[in-house]
Parts: C-alpha cells; structure tokens; sequence
C-alpha cells in the first residue's frame, strides 16, 4: 500500500470503542446516524482529467468525529477548495440565462425564458481537520489500512462494518482502489464543510455517489458540470435521473479564470465551454451507481 498525507490543518486526537459505517461515513461512537442532505460540487473533465471541487452539508444525531472516504478512479492532487466558488458560479449562470436577448428578426428585446438555475445557501462552516489519500488494492488492504490508521489516532478496537467492506468490495471490482479519507467533527446543527479540491485522471466524468448509498434520509445533489461539449452517454447512473436545471450557458475563459483558475488551466484556456447544472435527488439509499458520463 501506499499513503500520502495531506495535512490542512492540526488533526485533532480521536478516541472511541466502535465504529459505524454511514455511507461515505464512518463515525467514531457507538449508535450515531449520519445524515447528508446536500451535497455541491463543480465538475471540469477535459475528456481524459477532472477537477472535481466538493462540499457536503451535514449533521448526526449527536456530536462525535467521523472519518469520510472518497473513492476516485486515480490518485488526486488534494488541495483545499473555496465553498464561494458554488455561490459565483450559480450566480454567473443566473445571469446568463436571463440576460436580455434580440428577439428573432430583430424586432425588439425581451427576456430569455428559462428557470433560475437556483441558489447557494451554506450552514455552520466546518473545516477539515486531516486528508490522506491511500491506495489499497484490496478490500483487505483497505480495512487494514483504515484500522491501521485509526489505531495512529488513539482509536481502540476499530470495526469496519459489513455493510462498508460490501461497498468497498463493489469499488475494487471497478477498478477504484484510490481512497481520500477527511476526519471531521459533527454535531446535531447542520454543517457545510470546507469544499476540496481533487484532480485527477478519469477517462469518463466521475462523482461518486454508491459509497453513501447506506446513510439515512434523502439528499440533494447539484452538479456544476463544465464541459467543452455536452455529454450524453451515462453509464452509472442513467441520464433520466439526472435533472439539467436549465440549458447550458457559454462561459469564457477569463469568466472561468475569475471563478476558479485551476479548471481554466485543465480545460486549456479554451473559449467554448459549456456550463450547466445537474441535479440529483432522492434517498441516499437509493443511489446504488456512480455518476459516470462521456
């Protein structure tokens, strides 16, 4: 196995007697449910890499440090996000898609039809506390990795539960066997974490959502997705689960420099980009795929 650890800011020591898995959770007391009801994120792919900039809201039933894993299909470069990304972008897709247009035959101005694309609100902020990215090649190895791990953080007598190491088995039957790993602290007031960024290889647009697949409740996913063309091939979850809020907009790259400078540089300063939002909605129980497009 083969770990990198990406230190944001001081780990905070962890001590429990059990562990529960919740989806991409993994809470540290005995008996907590995790809920996730929302999760944001921007999506750049280029057709062969992706920067795929995340944050969660999030909450459980009493406070406790939970340890979230992302699988990915190859090692990410980690570094830490801005969640006012989500907040520009929408705001920039707002303002496109209700900008002042000439009617046809110019005769006239009026208003591009079309929905809101919709808006960004953000909860009590929480930071990460730690990132490691480990590459396992087996559910055996990722078990041991994550005991082994935790074992480093005072934690005693970690389990991983049957219903993770099924996931994880799904994972590693696909060829994923990349894993980032956030400690963080949670309590029963809903949270926004501190949105991260991951880029890495992929020879399709990739988010994961099978790992949360055992939590509580339901969830809203919005997906700004950017593109240089649109995609129609889905082979995880199907297109028909996935809701476009409102037809692509055109974006530029100084547009695109001003919301987020690493995406232009992947996307090669190009001109034709095109951005929209997709929406994902339903209990997390329910989401048994990833989202996987070309």
């Amino acid at each position: 196995m083969k770990k990198v650890s990406i230190f944001l800011v001081a780990l905070l020591l962890l001590c429990a007697s059990h562990l529960f898995a919740d989806g991409g959770f993994i809470a540290l007391k005995n008996g907590v449910r995790m809920f996730k009801p929302n999760q944001r994120a921007m999506i750049a792919w280029s057709g062969s890499k992706e920067i795929l900039l995340l944050s969660t809201d999030m909450r459980a039933s009493e406070a406790t440090q939970v340890l979230e894993v992302v699988p990915l299909p190859s090692e990410p470069k980690v570094t830490k996000g801005d969640v006012e990304t989500f907040r520009r972008a929408t705001a920039l897709i707002n303002r496109k898609i209700h900008k002042p247009f000439i009617a046809r035959g110019g005769k006239g101005a009026g208003q591009a039809p079309g929905r809101s694309a919709g808006e960004v609100t953000f909860h009590k902020k929480i930071g990460a506390h730690d990132i490691s990215v480990a590459h396992v090649l087996s559910t055996d190895g990722f078990i041991a990795w994550v005991e082994k791990y935790l074992e480093s953080l005072q934690v005693q007598n970690p389990v991983i539960p049957p219903a993770t190491k099924k996931i994880i088995d799904e994972y590693m039957a696909g060829k994923f066997t990349w894993f980032v790993f956030d400690v963080i602290s949670l309590d029963e007031v809903l949270s926004t974490g501190e949105a991260v960024e991951y880029q890495f290889k992929t020879k399709s647009l990739y988010y994961p959502m099978k790992i949360t697949q055992t939590a509580e409740g339901a969830t809203t996913v919005d997906l700004l997705i950017l593109t240089p063309k649109l995609l129609s091939r889905f082979s995880g979850i199907p297109s028909s689960q996935v809701d476009l809020r409102h037809e692509p907009v055109p974006i530029s790259s100084e547009e695109l420099r001003s919301l987020n400078p690493d995406m232009d540089a992947l996307l090669g300063h190009r001109e034709d980009m095109k951005l929209r939002i997709w929406r994902l909605e339903g209990e997390v129980s329910s989401f048994k795929q990833d989202l996987i497009a070309q």
